[in-house]
């Protein structure tokens, strides 16, 4: 296996591209450093992207944010802008692992790595985030809901990159949150996940709603009867009522030892309904 350490996105999609055989993008490495342990991993190459200018560097514009792929999940929390903007992308990046894996893992590894039960792709998907791409064709941008595909599995070629992931300047009386459930308090992998983002008007009404969950399909869920639910209205009770119905109507996880397919359902609706009650009081409505 090669290790090879490039200085430019070029350099290391040139070198992706050339490869023989299997190759693998470290970023923070948290995900792939334990795979390597493995007796059935195989790589012909290994491209740290490190050392690429930019890659670690979060900025903001006008616009909203650009994250670097190689950019640690505790440097999230430490930018005061981004959290004042999107505390539920935050909060669902600082759920990943433990304070020493903060320090090294990436929102764009957690993507690439693909798992149902990532924390931070709902976040990043309700709040509308892109995916900076590079190729050997050049760049493009897609949306981080389009990115994973199933599980560890994405829609990305072999020679392409993630370079940055972009988020969106919020719009003002703006608010947005993810919750999870898990087994244990720290140092888990969701069970159920909800994210919310929402806008609302100078009345208080839900203007614009996106409702996603994660750990309950191969993929994320974008859940447009919740959203539509919350649209048009104030949130009393029975705008939450019809969000976790939506949730759990839209949930179709898998039995396993971590919980039922009726615990996680219910869960759903619990998680997004608590979800939309954060994100609204965050935007400044009041129940």
């Amino acid at each position: 296996m090669r290790y090879e350490n490039p200085t430019t996105i070029e350099n290391a999609v040139d070198l992706l591209a050339r490869s023989d055989g299997p190759a693998y993008v470290l970023a923070g490495g948290t995900d792939l450093l334990v795979r390597m342990k493995g007796d059935d991993f195989d790589a012909e190459l290994v491209v740290d992207i490190k050392s690429i200018a930019g890659m670690d560097q979060i900025v903001e514009t006008a616009e909203g944010f650009t994250i670097g792929a190689a950019v640690p999940c505790a440097a999230l929390g430490e930018h005061g802008a981004l959290v004042a903007a999107w505390p539920g992308v935050v909060e669902a990046a600082n759920l990943i692992g433990s304070t020493q894996v903060q320090s090294r893992c990436t929102i764009s590894g957690n993507l690439c790595n693909a798992s149902p039960a990532a924390d931070s792709v709902p976040a990043m998907v309700a709040a509308n985030a892109r995916a900076r791409i590079v190729g050997p064709g050049g760049a493009r941008m897609i949306d981080v809901a389009d990115v994973p595909t199933a599980p560890g599995k994405t829609s990305l070629a072999r020679d392409e990159i993630i370079e940055a992931i972009s988020l969106p300047k919020p719009d003002a009386r703006s608010g947005d949150a993810y919750l999870r459930f898990t087994p244990r308090t720290e140092m888990d992998i969701a069970v159920v996940g909800a994210a919310v983002n929402l806008t609302l008007d100078d009345e208080g009404i839900v203007q614009t709603a996106r409702v996603v969950l994660g750990a309950v399909a191969p993929s994320v869920v974008v859940v447009d009867a919740a959203a539509a639910a919350l649209v048009g209205n104030k949130l009393n009770d029975a705008t939450l009522k019809a969000v976790e119905a939506a949730c759990t109507a839209a949930s179709n996880p898998i039995d396993d030892k971590r919980g039922t397919v009726e615990f996680r359902n219910q869960v759903a609706g619990v998680l997004g309904r608590r979800a939309a009650e954060i994100a609204y009081g965050r935007a400044g409505g009041t129940q």
